[in-house]
């Protein structure tokens, strides 16, 4: 596998990059405790413009690492609680009349933060989960025809329970889609270790957690993950 060659950087902005990067997660790590591969990985989305999605139990922390990664790069943190009811309006936000001025004005929605926790995403309506992937994807929103952008930097932090499906939808596969993602998470590892390009070893580091969600496996495959297969066809790809 040949090198991702990234957009030409100068020496010095790859050592800022990096140190930027460093100095985040020593912040982070003194608010919350969190595994630091999983901080590398946060830390690895947010520098590629991209977005997690955390398979945990309730109340290991999750909420705690979103807001402290907010306060560390001095941006805006919300929280947004998933449920049957969710609609898209909660989200983005909504056109309201205003009585005094006789005309309508636009009220912007939880998304339009830095950091965005959206708590049991698998628990919002497909139609809700839609209007989260625009968000997502385009980094704006559209409300009555008209376009507002969204914040910058800009991720999404969804967490999903790994044990209760009741009462939950699958997520669209628009939504988890895109091979791109994982070069683009590979030229991002490489920039925060001060690199002007990816090597075999970005992609192997980072394929399991950016493809393991994924992976739909065949009911005879019942007692395998996702997790695995990816790691199984990392370790059969030779890195030429």
């Amino acid at each position: 596998m040949e090198p991702v060659e990234l957009p030409r950087v100068e020496q010095h902005e790859l050592e800022t990059a990096g140190g930027v990067g460093r100095r985040i997660a020593a912040n982070v790590g003194e608010a919350v405790e969190v595994r630091e591969d999983v901080l590398d990985f946060v830390l690895v989305a947010l520098a590629a413009d991209g977005h997690v999605l955390i398979e945990d139990y309730p109340g290991v922390g999750k909420t705690a690492l979103a807001r402290s990664l907010a306060r560390s790069i001095d941006g805006a943190f919300a929280r947004i609680q998933c449920t049957a009811d969710l609609l898209p309006a909660d989200v983005v936000g909504a056109a309201v009349f205003n009585q005094r001025e006789e005309r309508f004005e636009f009220r912007p929605g939880p998304i339009f933060a830095n950091v965005v926790l959206v708590d049991e995403i698998n628990r919002a309506s497909p139609k809700t989960q839609s209007g989260l992937l625009e968000c997502m994807q385009e980094q704006r929103v559209t409300v009555d025809v008209h376009t507002h952008e969204l914040a910058r930097p800009f991720i999404v932090l969804a967490t999903q329970n790994p044990m209760e499906y009741a009462g939950t939808y699958p997520l669209p596969e628009s939504q988890v889609d895109a091979g791109g993602m994982l070069l683009r998470a590979a030229k991002a590892r490489a920039l925060l270790e001060g690199r002007d390009h990816a090597l075999p070893d970005d992609v192997q580091a980072l394929a399991q957690p950016v493809l393991a969600h994924r992976i739909v496996l065949a009911p005879e495959a019942a007692e395998a993950s996702g997790g695995a297969v990816v790691a199984d066809a990392i370790s059969r790809a030779p890195a030429l």
